[in-house]
């Protein structure tokens, strides 16, 4: 029996990605991603990590503001994110 509960934990422990880890992957393959931000529903932001840290504060450049209801797209350049505002970090690149 504990050999069995063995392997069902080092199968876990492969499958677990740290999210710094899924963040780095996004900046080395320059992958666009969407962010969604901490209690602002009605927007998206969409562009490509430039870098982070340790916080996820997180630098984007060709940071696009998606608007979710009204489709409006506003140009927003190189921005800084702060951690504590994002939510989910998805990539659009398959």
């Amino acid at each position: 029996m504990s050999s069995h509960k063995s392997a069902t934990t080092t199968a876990t422990k492969k499958s677990n990605l740290p999210p710094i880890n899924l963040i780095f992957k996004y900046l080395q393959e320059q992958s666009l991603v969407t962010i969604w931000l901490y209690e602002q529903t009605q927007s998206r932001i969409q562009g490509k990590i430039r870098g982070f840290d340790e916080f996820m504060n997180i630098v984007i450049e060709d940071a696009v503001e998606l608007h979710t209801q009204s489709g409006k797209k506003d140009e927003l350049g190189m921005i800084l994110l702060k951690g504590d505002n994002i939510t989910l970090i998805s990539s659009l690149d398959i």
